[in-house]
């Protein structure tokens, strides 16, 4: 978290909640971080004289010291690595996942705004069905329901 705060901070200020979502952003939502994730980093940060806060239209906007900037430019190999995590496997693994589910939200969408009351009960069926598949598959169950 902290090399890629940096790394983020690097690039120009920002204040906490754009980190928190150039963060999901940038890790294809495999990272989610909070508040209680990144301004303890922030401050810490702070205390190492790395980033310096400042208010700007009433917001804390944070930015690198010229300690941070050469802290930056002498780890490049700490700074590429959040990415790197980001890129591999799981990320690509969760972006496929919520493709498809951003696919299903959208014909959901459709059923409950035009369907008739047969076929959205029918939807609901197999979004309920759906869902205990979903389990079934982290349980490492392969019965069918009913079974």
């Amino acid at each position: 978290m902290r090399a890629a705060v940096l790394s983020l901070l690097s690039e120009g200020a920002r204040h906490g909640y754009a980190i928190m979502n150039d963060l999901a952003e940038r890790s294809g939502g495999l990272w989610r971080p909070s508040p209680g994730s990144i301004y303890p980093v922030l401050s810490q940060l702070q205390d190492e004289g790395l980033v310096v806060a400042e208010e700007s239209e009433g917001r804390r906007n944070f930015s690198l010291t010229e300690a941070g900037r050469a802290y930056v430019t002498e780890h490049p190999e700490e700074m590429a690595e959040p990415w790197r995590a980001a890129d591999g496997g799981p990320a690509r693994r969760v972006q496929a996942i919520m493709a498809g589910m951003a696919a299903l939200g959208a014909a959901v969408e459709q059923v409950a705004r035009h369907g008739t009351e047969a076929q959205a009960s029918a939807a609901g069926a197999v979004l309920d069905d759906a869902r205990k598949r979903m389990y079934r598959i982290l349980a490492e169950d392969d019965a069918e329901p009913g079974e």
